[in-house]
């Protein structure tokens, strides 16, 4: 698939074809380096490691079946989590372990980047993969803030969603792009019927 080339056929289920190339992967040593974000706790509960596993899974049911992308993806939040991590151990985990580190380096947020920036620059010059990636990850979290009691944390991230988001998902598959529209309006739904935004515009009144 091109850089360019939007992705909107969504598998039904694997085929064989999919299913040796899945099995040839070895996740194995990324999966260990994973757990080292087990004490790494998320305001939805649960944690980062598990966070990690469900970003692939998410792409397995998108159909991306690519080595490098399904490792990054169980691990794309250990340099940025993490501190002093060594690259170096990603590196020497396999013969793909370099490109699955530039990936990982494309999605990871850099000392001093605001989050506005580093999306902008995945918007601008982010790899076809590190914007699959990203989508997943924003899908995962997006089900996680289903979990989420904090109200105006909840209307930012869907705002932040919508206006960096979307634009990545449009870009590059059809199907990620809708369920992260639906997402986005079911999280906004509930902000409605607890009468969040009647609240707001209480609180402050236009003068």
């Amino acid at each position: 698939m091109g850089k360019y080339e939007m992705k909107t056929d969504k598998p039904e289920r694997m085929d064989q074809q999919h299913m040796l190339q899945l099995k040839n992967i070895l996740l194995a040593p990324y999966m260990q380096i994973a757990t080292s974000l087990i004490g790494k706790t998320r305001r939805a509960g649960g944690n980062m490691f598990r966070h990690q596993l469900d970003t692939m899974t998410i792409l397995i049911d998108y159909g991306y079946i690519d080595g490098i992308l399904l490792k990054a993806s169980v691990i794309h939040d250990v340099v940025e989590d993490i501190p002093g991590f060594d690259q170096d151990i990603i590196r020497s985990c396999d013969e793909e372990g370099s490109a699955v580190l530039d990936l990982v380096l494309e999605v990871t947020k850099r000392d001093g980047e605001q989050k506005n920036q580093f999306l902008r620059r995945i918007i601008e010059t982010g790899s076809h993969k590190a914007k699959v990636l990203k989508c997943a990850d924003r899908i995962s979290n997006m089900i996680s803030l289903g979990f989420v009691t904090d109200e105006k944390f909840i209307e930012r991230y869907c705002d932040e969603t919508e206006f960096f988001i979307f634009p990545i998902a449009l870009e590059v598959d059809y199907n990620m792009y809708q369920e992260l529209i639906q997402l986005v309006m079911t999280r906004r739904q509930v902000l409605v019927e607890n009468g969040y935004f009647d609240r707001r515009k209480t609180e402050n009144p236009i003068a």
